[in-house]
Protein backbone atom coordinates (compact mmCIF):
# COMPACT_ATOMS: atom_id res chain seq x y z
CA UNK A 1 0.00 0.00 0.00
CA UNK A 2 2.78 2.40 0.97
CA UNK A 3 4.61 1.56 -2.24
CA UNK A 4 1.52 2.50 -4.26
CA UNK A 5 1.19 5.76 -2.34
CA UNK A 6 4.84 6.60 -3.00
CA UNK A 7 4.28 5.91 -6.71
CA UNK A 8 1.21 8.18 -6.75
CA UNK A 9 3.16 10.91 -4.94
CA UNK A 10 5.97 10.67 -7.46
CA UNK A 11 3.52 10.93 -10.35
CA UNK A 12 1.79 13.94 -8.79
CA UNK A 13 5.14 15.57 -8.06
CA UNK A 14 6.20 14.99 -11.66
CA UNK A 15 2.97 16.56 -12.95
CA UNK A 16 3.48 19.54 -10.64
CA UNK A 17 7.06 20.05 -11.82
CA UNK A 18 6.00 19.89 -15.47
CA UNK A 19 3.16 22.35 -14.81
CA UNK A 20 5.55 24.78 -13.11
CA UNK A 21 8.04 24.51 -15.97
CA UNK A 22 5.32 25.09 -18.57
CA UNK A 23 3.96 28.08 -16.65
CA UNK A 24 7.46 29.51 -16.36
CA UNK A 25 8.12 29.01 -20.06
CA UNK A 26 4.81 30.72 -20.93
CA UNK A 27 5.51 33.70 -18.68
CA UNK A 28 8.99 34.02 -20.16
CA UNK A 29 7.49 33.90 -23.66
CA UNK A 30 4.87 36.59 -23.06
CA UNK A 31 7.24 38.86 -21.13
CA UNK A 32 9.29 39.34 -24.28
CA UNK A 33 7.03 41.57 -26.35
CA UNK A 34 7.26 44.54 -28.70
CA UNK A 35 6.90 47.76 -26.76
CA UNK A 36 5.46 50.97 -28.12
CA UNK A 37 7.92 53.36 -29.75
CA UNK A 38 5.65 56.37 -30.12
CA UNK A 39 6.85 59.94 -30.60
CA UNK A 40 5.54 61.96 -27.65
CA UNK A 41 4.94 64.90 -30.00
CA UNK A 42 2.57 62.87 -32.16
CA UNK A 43 -0.53 63.93 -30.25
CA UNK A 44 0.16 67.62 -30.76
CA UNK A 45 -0.34 67.17 -34.50
CA UNK A 46 -3.86 65.82 -33.94
CA UNK A 47 -5.24 68.49 -31.62
CA UNK A 48 -8.85 67.81 -32.59
CA UNK A 49 -8.59 64.24 -31.28
CA UNK A 50 -8.69 63.44 -27.57
CA UNK A 51 -6.66 60.44 -26.42
CA UNK A 52 -7.51 58.37 -23.37
CA UNK A 53 -4.86 55.88 -22.32
CA UNK A 54 -6.98 53.86 -19.88
CA UNK A 55 -6.18 50.62 -18.08
CA UNK A 56 -8.11 48.52 -20.58
CA UNK A 57 -7.64 50.40 -23.86
CA UNK A 58 -6.24 53.31 -25.78
CA UNK A 59 -9.08 55.42 -27.15
CA UNK A 60 -8.71 58.09 -29.84
CA UNK A 61 -11.93 60.10 -29.91
CA UNK A 62 -12.67 62.84 -32.45
CA UNK A 63 -15.94 63.59 -30.64
CA UNK A 64 -19.53 63.58 -31.83
CA UNK A 65 -19.26 60.70 -34.31
CA UNK A 66 -21.50 57.74 -35.10
CA UNK A 67 -18.92 55.27 -36.44
CA UNK A 68 -16.29 53.37 -34.47
CA UNK A 69 -13.52 50.85 -35.08
CA UNK A 70 -12.23 48.49 -32.41
CA UNK A 71 -8.71 47.53 -33.44
CA UNK A 72 -7.12 44.44 -31.89
CA UNK A 73 -3.30 44.68 -31.59
CA UNK A 74 -0.91 42.17 -33.10
CA UNK A 75 0.50 39.27 -31.12
CA UNK A 76 2.99 40.27 -28.41
CA UNK A 77 2.68 43.94 -29.34
CA UNK A 78 1.91 46.67 -26.79
CA UNK A 79 -1.53 48.07 -27.66
CA UNK A 80 -0.16 51.61 -27.25
CA UNK A 81 2.03 51.06 -30.31
CA UNK A 82 -1.12 51.65 -32.38
CA UNK A 83 -1.66 55.18 -31.09
CA UNK A 84 -0.31 56.92 -34.24
CA UNK A 85 -2.60 54.83 -36.45
CA UNK A 86 -5.55 55.34 -34.10
CA UNK A 87 -4.99 59.11 -34.15
CA UNK A 88 -5.05 59.17 -37.94
CA UNK A 89 -8.20 57.06 -38.07
CA UNK A 90 -9.88 59.28 -35.47
CA UNK A 91 -8.91 62.42 -37.35
CA UNK A 92 -10.88 61.05 -40.29
CA UNK A 93 -14.01 60.98 -38.12
CA UNK A 94 -13.99 57.51 -36.56
CA UNK A 95 -13.82 56.66 -32.87
CA UNK A 96 -10.87 54.25 -32.63
CA UNK A 97 -10.46 51.90 -29.67
CA UNK A 98 -7.38 49.69 -29.23
CA UNK A 99 -8.01 47.22 -26.39
CA UNK A 100 -5.26 46.05 -24.08
CA UNK A 101 -5.05 42.28 -24.40
CA UNK A 102 -4.17 39.72 -21.71
CA UNK A 103 -0.48 38.86 -22.09
CA UNK A 104 -0.52 41.06 -25.24
CA UNK A 105 -2.20 38.19 -27.09
CA UNK A 106 -5.65 38.78 -28.60
CA UNK A 107 -6.35 35.05 -28.51
CA UNK A 108 -7.03 35.54 -24.78
CA UNK A 109 -9.35 38.50 -25.39
CA UNK A 110 -11.45 37.65 -28.43
CA UNK A 111 -14.60 39.11 -26.90
CA UNK A 112 -13.02 42.37 -25.66
CA UNK A 113 -14.94 44.32 -28.31
CA UNK A 114 -18.23 43.51 -26.63
CA UNK A 115 -17.60 45.65 -23.56
CA UNK A 116 -16.75 48.73 -25.63
CA UNK A 117 -19.79 48.32 -27.85
CA UNK A 118 -21.96 48.13 -24.75
CA UNK A 119 -20.38 51.24 -23.22
CA UNK A 120 -20.88 53.47 -26.29
CA UNK A 121 -24.61 53.46 -27.11
CA UNK A 122 -24.18 56.64 -29.14
CA UNK A 123 -22.31 54.74 -31.86
CA UNK A 124 -24.53 53.54 -34.71
CA UNK A 125 -21.99 51.71 -36.87
CA UNK A 126 -19.39 49.38 -35.37
CA UNK A 127 -16.42 47.85 -37.12
CA UNK A 128 -13.89 45.45 -35.65
CA UNK A 129 -10.47 44.70 -36.98
CA UNK A 130 -6.90 44.10 -36.09
CA UNK A 131 -3.30 43.67 -37.06
CA UNK A 132 -1.84 40.20 -37.67
CA UNK A 133 -3.06 37.87 -34.87
CA UNK A 134 -5.38 40.65 -33.73
CA UNK A 135 -7.12 40.65 -37.10
CA UNK A 136 -7.73 36.91 -36.99
CA UNK A 137 -9.21 37.19 -33.50
CA UNK A 138 -11.38 40.15 -34.54
CA UNK A 139 -12.67 38.01 -37.41
CA UNK A 140 -13.55 35.28 -34.91
CA UNK A 141 -15.47 37.84 -32.86
CA UNK A 142 -17.32 39.05 -35.96
CA UNK A 143 -18.21 35.46 -36.83
CA UNK A 144 -19.81 34.98 -33.40
CA UNK A 145 -21.37 38.43 -33.04
CA UNK A 146 -22.30 39.38 -36.59
CA UNK A 147 -25.34 41.36 -35.42
CA UNK A 148 -23.10 43.71 -33.44
CA UNK A 149 -20.84 44.83 -36.27
CA UNK A 150 -21.13 46.22 -39.78
CA UNK A 151 -17.76 45.08 -41.01
CA UNK A 152 -14.23 43.82 -40.50
CA UNK A 153 -10.82 45.42 -41.12
CA UNK A 154 -7.85 43.08 -41.57
CA UNK A 155 -4.32 44.50 -41.44
CA UNK A 156 -1.70 41.97 -42.57
CA UNK A 157 -4.09 39.28 -41.43
CA UNK A 158 -6.68 36.72 -42.48
CA UNK A 159 -9.82 35.08 -41.13
CA UNK A 160 -9.57 31.46 -40.03
CA UNK A 161 -13.29 31.63 -39.24
CA UNK A 162 -15.58 31.21 -42.24
CA UNK A 163 -17.53 34.46 -42.59
CA UNK A 164 -18.12 34.11 -46.34
CA UNK A 165 -21.90 33.86 -45.95
CA UNK A 166 -22.29 36.65 -43.39
CA UNK A 167 -23.60 40.12 -44.31
CA UNK A 168 -20.32 41.80 -43.42
CA UNK A 169 -18.21 44.28 -45.35
CA UNK A 170 -14.52 43.38 -45.26
CA UNK A 171 -11.41 45.45 -45.94
CA UNK A 172 -8.09 43.60 -46.18
CA UNK A 173 -4.86 45.62 -46.27
CA UNK A 174 -1.43 44.07 -46.69
CA UNK A 175 2.05 45.45 -47.41
CA UNK A 176 4.30 44.35 -50.25
CA UNK A 177 7.48 44.06 -48.15
CA UNK A 178 5.84 42.17 -45.29
CA UNK A 179 7.69 38.90 -44.77
CA UNK A 180 6.03 38.06 -41.44
CA UNK A 181 2.56 37.42 -42.84
CA UNK A 182 2.27 33.90 -44.25
CA UNK A 183 1.31 34.47 -47.88
CA UNK A 184 0.30 30.83 -48.19
CA UNK A 185 -2.17 31.14 -45.31
CA UNK A 186 -3.38 34.52 -46.54
CA UNK A 187 -4.27 33.11 -49.95
CA UNK A 188 -5.72 29.92 -48.46
CA UNK A 189 -8.13 31.73 -46.15
CA UNK A 190 -9.36 34.27 -48.69
CA UNK A 191 -12.22 31.88 -49.36
CA UNK A 192 -13.43 32.53 -45.81
CA UNK A 193 -14.23 36.14 -46.71
CA UNK A 194 -17.43 37.36 -48.38
CA UNK A 195 -17.27 37.72 -52.14
CA UNK A 196 -16.40 41.21 -53.29
CA UNK A 197 -14.35 42.10 -50.22
CA UNK A 198 -12.02 45.08 -50.63
CA UNK A 199 -8.31 44.31 -50.91
CA UNK A 200 -5.46 46.82 -50.83
CA UNK A 201 -1.69 46.27 -51.06
CA UNK A 202 0.60 49.04 -49.78
CA UNK A 203 3.69 49.19 -51.98
CA UNK A 204 6.88 49.38 -49.94
CA UNK A 205 5.23 48.83 -46.57
CA UNK A 206 6.06 46.04 -44.13
CA UNK A 207 4.48 44.21 -41.18
CA UNK A 208 5.71 46.49 -38.40
CA UNK A 209 4.75 49.60 -40.34
CA UNK A 210 1.10 49.21 -39.37
CA UNK A 211 2.08 50.33 -35.87
CA UNK A 212 5.00 51.95 -34.04
CA UNK A 213 7.08 49.38 -32.19
CA UNK A 214 10.34 49.32 -34.08
CA UNK A 215 11.71 46.49 -36.18
CA UNK A 216 10.03 43.09 -36.05
CA UNK A 217 12.06 39.91 -36.29
CA UNK A 218 11.72 38.29 -39.69
CA UNK A 219 10.13 41.32 -41.31
CA UNK A 220 11.12 42.75 -44.67
CA UNK A 221 12.74 46.15 -45.09
CA UNK A 222 10.22 48.91 -45.71
CA UNK A 223 10.77 51.51 -48.40
CA UNK A 224 7.59 53.26 -47.33
CA UNK A 225 8.01 55.23 -44.07
CA UNK A 226 5.79 53.97 -41.24
CA UNK A 227 4.02 57.33 -40.92
CA UNK A 228 3.08 57.22 -44.60
CA UNK A 229 1.97 53.60 -44.33
CA UNK A 230 -0.27 54.43 -41.38
CA UNK A 231 -1.66 57.48 -43.17
CA UNK A 232 -2.55 55.29 -46.16
CA UNK A 233 -4.19 52.74 -43.86
CA UNK A 234 -6.22 55.45 -42.11
CA UNK A 235 -7.36 56.87 -45.45
CA UNK A 236 -8.46 53.43 -46.66
CA UNK A 237 -10.21 52.65 -43.36
CA UNK A 238 -12.07 55.97 -43.47
CA UNK A 239 -13.19 55.39 -47.06
CA UNK A 240 -14.34 51.90 -46.11
CA UNK A 241 -16.10 52.63 -42.81
CA UNK A 242 -17.59 55.96 -43.83
CA UNK A 243 -18.19 54.90 -47.45
CA UNK A 244 -16.49 58.02 -48.77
Amino acid sequence: MQKKLRTVHKILLGILVVAILLAGAFLLYVSDYYQAAVDSQERTIFRDVSVLDANDALIADPGNVKTALILYPGGKVDHRAYEPLALRIAQAGILCIVPKMPFNLAVFGIDRAERFIASHPEIEHWYVGGHSLGGSMAASFAAKQESMVDGLVLLASYSVADISSLPLSVLSITASNDTVLSRESYEKYKTNLPQGFTELVLAGGNHAGFASYGTQKGDGIATLPAAEQQAAVAEAVAAFCLEL
